[in-house]
């Protein structure tokens, strides 16, 4: 035991002791530790991923509403194909 305390005395001082447990205190078990930068990090990309397909629904959304706002035949072809609709003397079957 005392060739224990001789070696930890010699090599391993009590300020290190010290600033290694303020590091790990501050890099592991307060707020804005590494893990909840990880956690952080994970979350912001996958709200960016939402972010990226939200915008290209928006885009598609957008380009249909001015076809159907300029173009008759567009919206022709909308209303027969979602919502089924005839002409007079159509037969219409639905696959599903």
């Amino acid at each position: 035991m005392k060739d224990l305390w001789h070696w930890t005395r010699r090599y391993f001082s009590i300020v290190a002791a010290c600033v290694i447990m303020f590091l790990a205190y501050m890099l592991f078990l307060q707020d804005n530790s590494v893990f909840r930068y990880m956690e952080y990090s994970r979350t912001v990309d996958s709200l960016q991923y939402e972010i990226a397909l939200a915008n290209d629904t928006l885009e598609r959304y957008q380009l249909l509403n001015r076809q159907l706002s300029h173009d008759p035949e567009a919206m022709e072809r909308v209303v027969r194909e979602q919502y089924n609709m005839v002409r007079q003397g159509e037969d219409v079957y639905v696959f599903e």
